[in-house]
Protein backbone atom coordinates (compact mmCIF):
# COMPACT_ATOMS: atom_id res chain seq x y z
CA UNK A 1 0.00 0.00 0.00
CA UNK A 2 1.14 3.57 -0.96
CA UNK A 3 0.60 6.76 1.01
CA UNK A 4 0.40 9.92 -0.26
CA UNK A 5 0.35 13.55 2.00
CA UNK A 6 -1.48 16.45 0.51
CA UNK A 7 -1.53 19.82 1.92
CA UNK A 8 -4.80 21.53 2.60
CA UNK A 9 -5.28 25.13 2.57
CA UNK A 10 -5.22 25.36 6.48
CA UNK A 11 -2.12 23.59 6.44
CA UNK A 12 -3.55 20.09 7.27
CA UNK A 13 -2.14 16.88 5.91
CA UNK A 14 -4.35 14.71 4.92
CA UNK A 15 -3.43 11.12 3.45
CA UNK A 16 -4.55 8.90 0.71
CA UNK A 17 -3.75 5.21 0.61
CA UNK A 18 -3.48 3.51 -2.67
CA UNK A 19 -4.10 -0.29 -3.39
CA UNK A 20 -3.94 -1.42 -7.30
CA UNK A 21 -5.85 -4.27 -8.05
CA UNK A 22 -4.12 -7.39 -6.92
CA UNK A 23 -6.80 -9.78 -8.24
CA UNK A 24 -7.29 -10.65 -12.13
CA UNK A 25 -10.28 -8.67 -13.24
CA UNK A 26 -12.70 -10.91 -14.50
CA UNK A 27 -13.50 -8.62 -17.81
CA UNK A 28 -11.13 -7.76 -20.17
CA UNK A 29 -10.05 -4.02 -19.58
CA UNK A 30 -10.04 -1.84 -22.56
CA UNK A 31 -10.83 2.08 -23.32
CA UNK A 32 -14.56 1.32 -23.19
CA UNK A 33 -14.59 -1.05 -20.50
CA UNK A 34 -11.65 0.51 -18.08
CA UNK A 35 -10.88 -0.88 -14.72
CA UNK A 36 -13.09 1.18 -11.92
CA UNK A 37 -11.27 2.57 -9.21
CA UNK A 38 -13.00 2.55 -5.94
CA UNK A 39 -12.17 5.73 -3.46
CA UNK A 40 -13.34 5.12 -0.22
CA UNK A 41 -14.41 8.14 1.95
CA UNK A 42 -14.91 7.22 6.29
CA UNK A 43 -17.42 8.34 8.15
CA UNK A 44 -17.20 10.97 10.68
CA UNK A 45 -14.66 10.17 13.25
CA UNK A 46 -13.61 6.32 11.61
CA UNK A 47 -9.51 6.30 10.64
CA UNK A 48 -9.24 5.89 6.70
CA UNK A 49 -6.39 2.89 8.23
CA UNK A 50 -9.70 0.85 9.97
CA UNK A 51 -11.09 0.43 6.07
CA UNK A 52 -7.54 -1.22 4.85
CA UNK A 53 -8.81 -5.07 5.13
CA UNK A 54 -11.78 -4.10 3.17
CA UNK A 55 -9.39 -2.40 0.61
CA UNK A 56 -7.38 -5.20 0.36
CA UNK A 57 -10.75 -7.22 -0.24
CA UNK A 58 -11.78 -4.96 -3.16
CA UNK A 59 -8.03 -5.84 -4.60
CA UNK A 60 -8.18 -9.17 -4.53
CA UNK A 61 -11.19 -8.97 -6.57
CA UNK A 62 -9.24 -7.28 -9.57
CA UNK A 63 -10.18 -3.24 -8.48
CA UNK A 64 -7.71 -0.31 -7.73
CA UNK A 65 -9.00 1.21 -4.30
CA UNK A 66 -8.07 4.32 -2.74
CA UNK A 67 -8.84 5.68 0.75
CA UNK A 68 -9.35 8.92 1.52
CA UNK A 69 -8.92 10.49 5.29
CA UNK A 70 -11.46 13.24 6.70
CA UNK A 71 -9.42 16.20 7.37
CA UNK A 72 -8.54 16.30 11.18
CA UNK A 73 -9.41 12.35 11.14
CA UNK A 74 -7.16 9.52 11.37
CA UNK A 75 -3.78 10.05 10.40
CA UNK A 76 -4.48 13.61 9.48
CA UNK A 77 -3.25 16.17 11.51
CA UNK A 78 -3.14 18.66 13.12
CA UNK A 79 -5.99 17.53 15.10
CA UNK A 80 -9.13 20.03 14.75
CA UNK A 81 -8.89 23.02 17.46
CA UNK A 82 -10.47 26.12 18.39
CA UNK A 83 -8.80 27.75 14.93
CA UNK A 84 -10.68 24.99 12.56
CA UNK A 85 -13.58 26.35 9.88
CA UNK A 86 -13.72 24.14 7.90
CA UNK A 87 -17.29 22.44 7.54
CA UNK A 88 -19.24 20.12 4.58
CA UNK A 89 -18.34 22.73 1.82
CA UNK A 90 -14.79 22.86 2.77
CA UNK A 91 -14.46 19.32 2.56
CA UNK A 92 -16.04 18.05 -1.10
CA UNK A 93 -15.05 21.77 -2.69
CA UNK A 94 -11.21 21.70 -1.47
CA UNK A 95 -10.08 18.17 0.10
CA UNK A 96 -12.12 15.70 -2.11
CA UNK A 97 -10.61 17.16 -5.67
CA UNK A 98 -6.86 17.24 -3.69
CA UNK A 99 -7.65 13.52 -3.04
CA UNK A 100 -9.10 12.64 -6.56
CA UNK A 101 -6.45 14.63 -8.39
CA UNK A 102 -3.74 11.55 -6.69
CA UNK A 103 -6.38 9.24 -7.52
CA UNK A 104 -6.31 10.09 -11.09
CA UNK A 105 -2.00 10.37 -11.15
CA UNK A 106 -2.00 6.83 -9.80
CA UNK A 107 -4.97 5.44 -11.87
CA UNK A 108 -4.72 7.12 -15.30
CA UNK A 109 -6.99 4.73 -16.95
CA UNK A 110 -9.58 4.23 -14.37
CA UNK A 111 -13.03 4.84 -13.81
CA UNK A 112 -13.59 6.34 -10.23
CA UNK A 113 -16.70 5.40 -8.33
CA UNK A 114 -16.97 6.56 -5.04
CA UNK A 115 -17.98 4.57 -2.00
CA UNK A 116 -19.17 6.84 1.05
CA UNK A 117 -19.40 5.46 4.62
CA UNK A 118 -22.16 7.25 6.58
CA UNK A 119 -21.78 10.96 6.87
CA UNK A 120 -18.67 9.96 4.14
CA UNK A 121 -22.18 9.19 1.49
CA UNK A 122 -23.43 12.63 2.49
CA UNK A 123 -20.39 14.30 1.13
CA UNK A 124 -19.57 11.90 -1.73
CA UNK A 125 -23.58 12.80 -3.06
CA UNK A 126 -22.52 16.32 -2.55
CA UNK A 127 -19.39 15.82 -4.33
CA UNK A 128 -20.72 14.47 -7.18
CA UNK A 129 -22.95 17.48 -7.70
CA UNK A 130 -20.53 19.52 -8.13
CA UNK A 131 -18.26 17.44 -10.58
CA UNK A 132 -20.95 16.86 -12.96
CA UNK A 133 -20.73 13.34 -14.68
CA UNK A 134 -17.24 12.81 -14.12
CA UNK A 135 -18.29 9.61 -11.77
CA UNK A 136 -18.83 6.54 -12.76
CA UNK A 137 -21.26 6.05 -9.65
CA UNK A 138 -22.06 6.14 -6.10
CA UNK A 139 -21.66 3.59 -3.22
CA UNK A 140 -23.47 4.12 -0.26
CA UNK A 141 -22.73 2.60 2.74
CA UNK A 142 -24.91 2.89 5.82
CA UNK A 143 -25.64 6.17 4.76
CA UNK A 144 -28.06 8.44 4.86
CA UNK A 145 -28.97 11.65 6.20
CA UNK A 146 -29.27 12.63 10.20
CA UNK A 147 -32.73 14.40 9.49
CA UNK A 148 -34.73 13.46 12.34
CA UNK A 149 -37.94 12.65 10.64
CA UNK A 150 -36.11 9.63 8.94
CA UNK A 151 -36.20 8.08 12.70
CA UNK A 152 -38.45 6.37 14.22
CA UNK A 153 -39.79 6.56 18.06
CA UNK A 154 -37.36 8.36 20.86
CA UNK A 155 -34.63 8.22 18.16
CA UNK A 156 -35.97 11.05 16.29
CA UNK A 157 -36.38 13.26 19.29
CA UNK A 158 -32.96 12.18 20.27
CA UNK A 159 -31.07 12.71 16.64
CA UNK A 160 -32.75 16.21 16.70
CA UNK A 161 -31.90 17.34 20.34
CA UNK A 162 -28.60 15.41 20.42
CA UNK A 163 -26.89 17.13 17.43
CA UNK A 164 -28.18 20.02 18.39
CA UNK A 165 -26.38 20.09 21.76
CA UNK A 166 -23.01 19.17 19.84
CA UNK A 167 -23.12 21.94 18.01
CA UNK A 168 -23.67 24.54 20.96
CA UNK A 169 -20.87 22.41 22.88
CA UNK A 170 -18.60 22.74 19.81
CA UNK A 171 -19.55 26.80 19.59
CA UNK A 172 -18.67 27.09 23.33
CA UNK A 173 -15.97 24.99 23.35
CA UNK A 174 -14.61 26.37 19.75
CA UNK A 175 -14.49 22.42 18.42
CA UNK A 176 -16.64 19.14 19.60
CA UNK A 177 -14.64 17.75 22.27
CA UNK A 178 -15.72 13.73 20.66
CA UNK A 179 -12.13 12.65 21.61
CA UNK A 180 -13.15 12.94 25.54
CA UNK A 181 -16.36 11.25 25.23
CA UNK A 182 -16.04 7.24 25.33
CA UNK A 183 -19.05 5.90 23.84
CA UNK A 184 -20.08 7.59 20.04
CA UNK A 185 -18.34 10.96 20.74
CA UNK A 186 -17.34 10.59 17.21
CA UNK A 187 -14.08 12.07 17.42
CA UNK A 188 -12.72 15.57 18.06
CA UNK A 189 -14.14 17.18 15.47
CA UNK A 190 -14.54 20.94 14.07
CA UNK A 191 -17.61 23.14 14.88
CA UNK A 192 -18.45 24.02 11.41
CA UNK A 193 -18.66 20.61 10.29
CA UNK A 194 -20.52 19.93 13.38
CA UNK A 195 -22.96 22.93 13.28
CA UNK A 196 -23.46 21.32 9.43
CA UNK A 197 -24.44 17.86 10.74
CA UNK A 198 -26.91 19.73 13.00
CA UNK A 199 -28.70 21.88 10.73
CA UNK A 200 -29.19 18.64 8.46
CA UNK A 201 -30.53 17.08 10.83
CA UNK A 202 -32.63 19.86 11.57
CA UNK A 203 -33.58 20.55 7.80
CA UNK A 204 -33.23 18.17 6.16
CA UNK A 205 -31.50 20.31 3.69
CA UNK A 206 -27.76 20.48 2.07
CA UNK A 207 -27.27 24.67 3.24
CA UNK A 208 -23.43 24.25 4.56
CA UNK A 209 -21.75 26.93 5.61
CA UNK A 210 -20.19 29.05 3.26
CA UNK A 211 -21.54 27.41 0.59
CA UNK A 212 -21.14 28.53 -3.22
CA UNK A 213 -23.96 26.75 -5.18
CA UNK A 214 -27.29 25.55 -4.86
CA UNK A 215 -26.12 21.77 -3.10
CA UNK A 216 -30.00 20.68 -2.96
CA UNK A 217 -31.08 21.21 -6.57
CA UNK A 218 -27.68 20.21 -7.85
CA UNK A 219 -28.62 16.60 -6.46
CA UNK A 220 -31.95 16.62 -8.17
CA UNK A 221 -29.66 16.46 -11.16
CA UNK A 222 -27.79 13.66 -10.55
CA UNK A 223 -28.67 11.17 -13.28
CA UNK A 224 -25.26 8.46 -12.49
CA UNK A 225 -25.48 4.91 -11.08
CA UNK A 226 -26.16 4.69 -7.59
CA UNK A 227 -26.07 1.45 -5.07
CA UNK A 228 -27.30 2.18 -1.34
CA UNK A 229 -26.68 -0.63 1.34
CA UNK A 230 -28.51 -0.55 4.34
CA UNK A 231 -27.48 -2.89 7.02
CA UNK A 232 -29.26 -4.92 9.67
CA UNK A 233 -28.92 -4.10 13.24
CA UNK A 234 -27.60 -0.10 12.03
CA UNK A 235 -29.49 2.44 14.23
CA UNK A 236 -27.80 5.08 13.36
CA UNK A 237 -28.77 5.22 10.33
CA UNK A 238 -31.98 3.20 9.93
CA UNK A 239 -33.75 2.87 6.27
CA UNK A 240 -35.98 6.05 6.71
CA UNK A 241 -32.58 7.78 6.83
CA UNK A 242 -31.13 6.32 3.18
CA UNK A 243 -34.17 6.65 1.68
CA UNK A 244 -34.75 10.91 2.37
CA UNK A 245 -31.10 10.59 0.66
CA UNK A 246 -32.02 8.44 -1.81
CA UNK A 247 -35.23 10.74 -2.51
CA UNK A 248 -32.98 13.70 -3.28
CA UNK A 249 -31.84 12.06 -6.41
CA UNK A 250 -34.76 11.55 -8.65
CA UNK A 251 -33.28 10.54 -11.60
CA UNK A 252 -30.37 8.73 -10.57
CA UNK A 253 -30.14 5.05 -10.93
CA UNK A 254 -30.82 3.53 -8.03
CA UNK A 255 -30.18 0.14 -6.91
CA UNK A 256 -30.83 -0.82 -3.46
CA UNK A 257 -29.14 -3.71 -1.40
CA UNK A 258 -30.35 -4.24 2.95
CA UNK A 259 -27.59 -6.53 4.47
CA UNK A 260 -29.70 -9.35 6.62
CA UNK A 261 -26.43 -9.90 8.44
CA UNK A 262 -26.67 -7.58 11.92
CA UNK A 263 -23.39 -6.27 11.56
CA UNK A 264 -24.33 -2.77 12.59
CA UNK A 265 -22.89 0.62 11.50
CA UNK A 266 -19.55 -0.22 11.37
CA UNK A 267 -18.95 -4.00 11.42
CA UNK A 268 -19.29 -4.78 7.60
CA UNK A 269 -15.87 -3.21 7.60
CA UNK A 270 -14.24 -5.87 9.44
CA UNK A 271 -16.53 -8.58 8.07
CA UNK A 272 -16.75 -7.67 4.40
CA UNK A 273 -17.22 -10.62 1.77
CA UNK A 274 -21.14 -10.17 1.80
CA UNK A 275 -21.22 -7.03 1.41
CA UNK A 276 -17.96 -6.93 -1.58
CA UNK A 277 -20.23 -9.81 -3.44
CA UNK A 278 -22.84 -7.08 -3.50
CA UNK A 279 -20.47 -4.39 -4.41
CA UNK A 280 -18.43 -6.25 -7.33
CA UNK A 281 -21.89 -7.64 -8.49
CA UNK A 282 -22.74 -3.48 -8.96
CA UNK A 283 -19.60 -2.75 -10.47
CA UNK A 284 -19.56 -5.91 -13.26
CA UNK A 285 -22.99 -4.73 -14.09
CA UNK A 286 -21.82 -1.19 -15.14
Amino acid sequence: METVPIQMPDGSTVPVRLLPATGAHRHPVTPDAPRPVVVMVPGLGVPGGYYELFARRLADRGFDVAIGELRGNGDSRPKPSATSTYGYHELVSVDFPAIFEVVRDRFPASTPYLLGHSMGGQFAVMYASRIRGRLGGLILIASGTPYFRGYRGVFGPGILFGTAAAAATANLAGFWPGDRITVGGFGRQSKVLISDWARLARTGRFTPVGADIDYEERITRLKLPVLSITVAGDELTPNGSAEHLLAKMPDAELTTWHQPERLGHNGWIQDPDSTIDRIEKWLRDR
